[in-house]
């Protein structure tokens, strides 16, 4: 499939943010394949008996966005940040989904080495997502970093342009975040 002018995308990320529910529609087949990546980048730092599929991910992700209002957004980029914001949300209710059934009584959670290693199980994930969410309590930037770049796949130059930051500083928060996500996960599993 060709690639699609970053303009068009534009323009119907500006309609349907000016309430065009029509675009949503147009737009969604012209990055069709750019959610399927962002998919597969989800579920391959999934645990790997993960019941969820690509195709199931890119489609919830799609109602959830279709269920929404209509959000402000700049570019391609800032899009694919988005949706791959909503498929972590989905990711994270399916893990306490799971968990809710079936709870052990206190298992800790360790990272060896934090998100440098795939997420191993539902109780990663949600340590993961609880520690990203004190993070964006303490830096809201820093946290958007790192959802941007780990769950959304997207690169430093990327993240700069849609943050409006220069890459140095998406480079430094991203270290940092990094550092910090790691101390904080390792003292909650602390028994």
């Amino acid at each position: 499939m060709a690639e699609v002018p970053s303009g068009e995308v534009t323009v119907l990320l500006q309609n349907w943010a000016k309430g065009d529910a029509r675009a949503l529609d147009d737009l969604i087949p012209l990055v069709h394949q750019e959610l399927q990546a962002l998919a597969h980048r989800h579920l391959r730092s999934e645990r790997a008996d993960h019941t969820l599929q690509s195709t199931a991910l890119v489609n919830e992700a799609y109602l959830r966005l279709v269920g929404s209002q209509p959000i402000d957004l700049r570019c391609r980029s800032h899009f694919i940040a988005i949706a791959s914001r909503v498929m972590r949300q989905i990711l994270v209710a399916h893990a306490r989904g799971r968990l809710a059934d079936k709870r052990d009584g206190g298992e800790q959670v360790t990272f060896d080495v934090l998100l440098d290693a795939p997420i191993k199980d539902d109780e990663e994930l949600l340590a993961l997502d609880e520690a990203l969410e004190d993070l964006g309590r303490i830096d809201s930037r820093q946290a958007n970093i790192v959802e941007m770049k780990f769950f959304g796949g997207l690169s430093a130059p990327e993240i700069s342009e849609i943050l409006g930051l220069s890459r140095a500083t998406v480079d430094r928060d991203w270290a940092i975040a990094r550092l910090w996500l790691h101390q904080h996960i390792r003292q909650s599993a602390a028994p």
